[in-house]
């Protein structure tokens, strides 16, 4: 017994290295993918600067409850990202890993196929961080915009788009045969949700039909529980349920119905 005990500690110690490895090795990748460094980030922020850059932009609305049609353009571009990632970047990368045979030439090796997943999740998730930090510090210094007042209820609210948008990737990934497939689900997939996030007309300037579909969107829950933020508010139950529906749902279905062949 003391035998196995004294052994333990050196397999899992071999297991987290092994793992942290795969997360280093799978970050690297996604950068020089190019996809996730240049479209979703490299391009909102262009865009951040350029609209940072129109003075009507940053007029304060009194649709918007005080704020700039600029200030939601800024939670609009972070969940910009997070798609970007979610919807190309994610189930691109997996489901070619899964057509050239990498998850299944996995599947014979200590790590796993299942490590190689969630390396991918924690190296998406990194890049989205370091993309709303950037995001914020540039609207904040260059245009001074404020961060959210209520800086708890915004973490929480990104936390649970950002898993909601993450599980749906998994379930394009899940479903698609191959990376051609999955990258052109992910795009049909990508405009309307980014236009009930307001990405071109903001949600309080929409037609009311429009904004109620809006709020059962992952986006535009997002948007909603970001704008509640911004204002000062802990976000309401409605969007971050929302949320966590998806995030719930598409990761059961994606669990279900995932091939590693």
């Amino acid at each position: 017994m003391s035998a196995l005990n004294t052994a333990a500690p050196p397999v899992t110690a071999k297991r987290g290295s092994a793992t942290w490895r795969l997360i280093k090795a799978e970050s690297k990748l996604c950068v020089r993918d190019k996809v996730a460094p240049i479209w979703g980030v490299g391009c909102p922020l262009i865009v951040l600067i350029i609209l940072g850059s129109i003075p009507a932009l940053r007029e304060p609305q009194k649709a918007n409850g005080g704020l700039t049609n600029f200030d939601l353009y800024v939670p609009v571009l972070i969940l910009f990202n997070v798609a970007i990632l979610a919807m190309t970047a994610l189930p691109a990368t997996l489901a070619g890993y899964r057509e050239n045979g990498v998850l299944r030439r996995m599947q014979t090796t200590p790590v796993g196929p299942a490590r190689l997943l969630a390396a991918q999740l924690v190296a998406n998730l990194t890049i989205a961080v370091v993309a709303m930090v950037l995001f914020l510090v540039v609207a904040g210094l260059g245009f001074g915009v404020d961060l959210p007042q209520n800086l708890f209820g915004f973490a929480v609210a990104w936390l649970l788009a950002s898993a909601a948008l993450l599980s749906m990737g998994l379930l394009i990934t899940a479903l698609a045969p191959g990376r051609s497939s999955a990258s052109a689900i992910g795009t049909v997939l990508f405009f309307p949700m980014m236009f009930f996030a307001g990405l071109w007309v903001p949600i309080t300037q929409m037609p009311a039909v429009l904004q109620n579909i809006s709020h059962y969107t992952p986006l535009g829950a997002g948007m909603r529980a970001f704008q509640e933020a911004y204002l000062g508010q802990f976000p309401s139950a409605l969007p971050l349920l929302t949320l966590a529906a998806y995030a719930a749902g598409c990761a059961l279905i994606a669990v279900h119905w995932f091939r590693w062949e």
